[in-house]
């Protein structure tokens, strides 16, 4: 069985790696991509290891820039250049093709696949062919156009141009797959106009995991999903605050810092807070506080986006401790109270018993006196 499915590898200049089985490339972006990455096709589309490289160029080489950076107004054209370098000691025939950048789920920089078909900026680049050859140990600055359509949003619009190599490969179960070998440059645009930088909380949802220590709080664990619905590439720095009712030992926890999110593209993150008493209904405010990527200034700073969630924690552990203390209290005043009652029926039986040893000169209503009798000896006879 074949499979028609494209694995892309080692977009190094985008800062992404191969993310199966979707033909993403996924990774989370560096702040300075690296200026060439080499992959290695198979020894059997090439029998000497081959590396290549692409960079930002002019018709005279490489001038240091880590992506192709513009600010254009609507409607605007431009020439540049890309320059694609093969390291190897034999020709290379690469396909160059530029494609729209999207965020993946875990916030890394990603390209379509080679068989989707771009929409964005990666439609707006015309390169003179599709495939180029370089010669051994070369490099060719291919020229390019860049075309704003005059209807173009305003705000950030990013993508890449991409030198691939196709070989065929085997996925883990055998099947015969198309492996998508990608080195490609980052495009970043802005478009002219009105930005509004904004990323917004969905999907929130938070659980309570209590402890089997009764004397140490539990966990509240808040996961959700954070969405560029703003026309502005930009990272956050999401916090979590928990309070009991009437904001009873409230506090919060700030969690790891989001990478660069793509207009339109999501995340999800989760936000772990220990130590949290059980008080039966806890209300957790999660906050997401916009920030500028690389050299960005953001001028007024955009608003924190906050969503809320209520969740139970119960102190199984507290009540089940107090359940046994209250237990033992009940018998230990049961034993007590069994104790005294004996005690009572032991002294009334005490008592009976006392009672029955007593003479009878002793028992009420018996005549104690006794006959007269005479000591003097003489017989009244």
């Amino acid at each position: 069985m074949r499979l028609l499915a494209t694995i892309a590898v080692g977009i190094g200049l985008l800062g992404v790696v191969p993310a199966p089985p979707a033909s993403a490339l996924a990774a989370p972006a560096p702040s300075s991509p690296p200026a060439t990455q080499r992959t290695s096709p198979s020894p059997a589309l090439s029998p000497a290891a081959a590396t290549w490289g692409v960079a930002p160029s002019t018709p005279r080489g490489p001038n240091g820039r880590p992506a192709f950076s513009y600010k254009l107004d609507p409607g605007a054209i431009l020439t540049d250049y890309v320059g694609v370098t093969n390291h190897s000691s034999r020709p290379l025939t690469l396909n160059l093709y530029a494609s729209d950048a999207v965020t993946t789920t875990s916030g890394g920089f990603d390209l379509l696949a080679a068989g989707q078909k771009p929409t964005d900026v990666g439609s707006w680049v015309r390169l003179p062919r599709r495939t180029v050859t370089i010669p051994a140990a070369s490099r060719l600055d291919v020229p390019f156009t860049l075309t704003v359509p005059p209807n173009a949003t305003p705000g950030d619009h990013a993508g890449g141009i991409v030198a691939s190599l196709t070989d065929a490969g085997s996925d883990p179960r055998g099947n015969r797959v198309a492996v998508d070998h990608r080195v490609g440059a980052r495009i970043y645009l802005r478009v002219t106009g009105e930005l509004q930088p904004t990323l917004t909380i969905q999907d929130l949802r938070v659980r309570h995991t209590g402890s089997v220590d009764p004397l140490t709080g539990g966990t509240v664990t808040a996961t959700f999903t954070v969405r560029n619905t703003g026309n502005v590439r930009l990272a956050g720095q999401p916090v979590l605050g928990v309070a009991g009712p009437f904001g009873q030992a409230r506090r919060s926890v700030t969690g790891a810092a989001l990478p660069e999110i793509l207009p339109g593209g999501e995340l999800t993150t989760t936000v772990r807070m220990p130590g949290v008493p059980p008080l039966f209904r806890l209300t957790a405010n999660a906050t997401v506080t916009p920030v500028a990527v690389g050299d960005q200034v953001l001028d007024p700073p955009p608003r924190a986006s906050t969503a809320r969630a209520a969740v139970w924690a119960v102190p199984w552990p507290q009540l089940a401790l107090l359940a046994l203390a209250g237990w033992a209290l009940i018998a230990t005043r049961r034993r007590r109270a069994a104790q005294h009652a004996r005690a009572v029926a032991a002294a009334r039986e005490e008592g009976r018993a006392e009672a029955g040893r007593a003479p009878d000169a002793d028992r009420p209503g018996h005549d104690n006196r006794q006959p007269a009798i005479d000591r003097t000896g003489k017989d009244d006879t």
